[in-house]
């Protein structure tokens, strides 16, 4: 057997994978309770927390699978990418790590009146600095996030060092140094796709210490062996293989689609992201430009809409039940809201949303709104459905920018509790492209892909193309 780790943003995830068949043993989740907003715009986490919560997700994987600690031949791990963590030797934890869902920078400090994001871009060079980093830098890279400390002189001391959430995982299991590996290296914002390394020019002009950042490494290698101490805590052997961490976006990638190069993937989870593979680096403002194992590349639609828009309107929604009716809403509140938007017609009779909360990842300042008000569609089932229908515009909008490079793969693949939950959405989002969605056979594909990649350089397979045939398939399909 295989463990796939992924140490999301809202729960911790864990899969036991039978490299043979492709079956899943055992599937654990755990609530991540690290995480904090300590105040506006902060999202931070506290790692010591974290490793908690992972030993404890880990020990209840293995006690449910019931496998000897020798049949688990190695761990892969995934998570979170953006943010920065800073980690001391093992991955002792120097601070809160800054999460990916932290807008410090949008805002000037003390004494200026520009953006922390604005000045860093204009230090960096300007909008063209970063086209080999395959993306423009946002609130809550890694980049833009030790900038900020950087300016309030409060970069570390050695041996500190700043990685990703996952990456300090895989050091706290296996207490060896951080090996950062290019698909979580590329959400930072200064780390160069195409020359496979950390952006020294970048560097340089921002004066950010190059000693911050750990040495690349590639998809599947080992970073180390499970400690003992940890191995005996989880029923596990000491020495268990643990594989340098990847990116969840493209874990998520390799987890769902048996046929990558042929496939459009659709992931929807607090936020959301559409993917294409491609052979060949692009540059297109709007999209990311993601390494890819293998030498390629992802194309990335990275949208901060997704489960957490749905969660506003329902938040909206329960406070109207509790300061306008004095009443409390029911467990199933959305359930319900999901009911009401499936008795409203398609195009919510004229309601549209564009449902940019918290800006976009290259217009943090914009909004959402509702337009096309009438009598007819002024309902909360109207609401429900025009959110959820500017959802799917937004990921076709994001298609049609990576179309003129990418083609039109003939497979859309939907994945994620965003779909897999929300059977509405995925019947939208058939509908908005045209194609039948395909759902993978399994959940949590982040963690599976964390394992499949582990069964390639653990060397179970010869490559990922091999390792996504054998063991990966669809369990469902929603036409449009």
């Amino acid at each position: 057997m295989l463990i796939g780790l992924d140490i999301g943003t809202t729960s911790l995830s864990a899969v036991a994978l039978d490299p043979e068949s492709g079956r899943q043993a055992a599937h654990r989740t755990v609530a991540n309770r690290a995480g904090s907003f300590p105040g506006a715009g902060r999202a931070e986490l506290d790692l010591s927390r974290l490793y908690e919560l992972t030993a404890q997700c880990l020990a209840e994987l293995v006690a449910q699978a019931d496998l000897a600690p020798t049949a688990i031949q190695g761990i892969g791990v995934t998570g979170q990418q953006h943010g920065v963590a800073l980690i001391g030797p093992a991955g002792s934890p120097a601070g809160p790590a800054i999460t990916w869902q932290d807008l410090r920078v949008q805002e000037p400090l003390p004494g200026s009146d520009r953006p922390v994001l604005e000045r860093f871009i204009s230090a960096a060079g300007g909008r063209e600095a970063f086209r080999n980093t395959g993306c423009l830098p946002a609130a809550g890279f890694l980049g833009p996030s030790l900038y900020w400390l950087g300016l309030q002189d409060a970069l570390p001391a050695a041996p500190v060092t700043a990685c990703f959430v996952p990456d300090a995982v895989v050091s706290f299991l296996t207490g060896a140094t951080v090996v950062c590996e290019p698909t979580l290296a590329a959400s930072s914002g200064i780390f160069d796709i195409r020359a496979n390394c950390w952006d020294s020019t970048l560097l340089e002009r921002l004066a950010l210490p190059a000693r911050l950042f750990p040495p690349i490494g590639d998809a599947g290698d080992v970073a180390g062996g499970l400690r003992r101490e940890l191995a005996e805590a989880v029923g596990l052997a000491e020495g268990t293989p643990v594989t340098v961490a990847l990116g969840d976006n493209q874990a998520s990638f390799i987890g769902s689609a048996p046929e990558p190069g042929r496939s459009l993937l659709v992931n929807v989870g607090t936020g959301g992201q559409i993917s294409a593979r491609s052979d060949e680096f692009h540059f297109i403002p709007g999209l990311e430009n993601r390494p890819f194992p293998g030498g390629q590349y992802l194309l990335i639609g990275g949208g901060l809409f997704g489960g957490r828009s749905y969660a506003y309107l329902q938040s909206f929604y329960h406070q109207v039940g509790a300061q306008l009716l004095e009443a409390e809403s029911p467990d199933d509140l959305y359930a319900r809201m999901t009911e009401l938007a499936a008795a409203a017609p398609a195009g919510s009779d004229g309601l549209r949303c564009e449902p940019f909360f918290t800006g976009s990842r290259t217009d943090p300042g914009l909004r959402a709104s509702f337009s096309g008000l009438s009598p007819d569609n002024f309902t909360p089932g109207h609401f429900a459905r025009a959110l959820l229908e500017g959802m799917a515009d937004g990921f076709f909008a994001f298609f049609e920018q990576m179309r003129p490079v990418a083609g039109t793969p003939p497979l859309l693949v939907g994945a994620g509790n965003g779909v897999r939950q929300n059977r509405l959405l995925a019947r939208i989002l058939a509908g908005r492209f045209g194609k039948t969605l395909l759902i993978p056979s399994h959940a949590e594909e982040a963690a599976v892909g964390a394992a499949v990649a582990a069964a390639v350089g653990l060397g179970i397979f010869g490559e990922l193309e091999t390792a996504a045939a054998a063991l990966l398939d669809y369990a469902d399909s929603v036409d449009p």
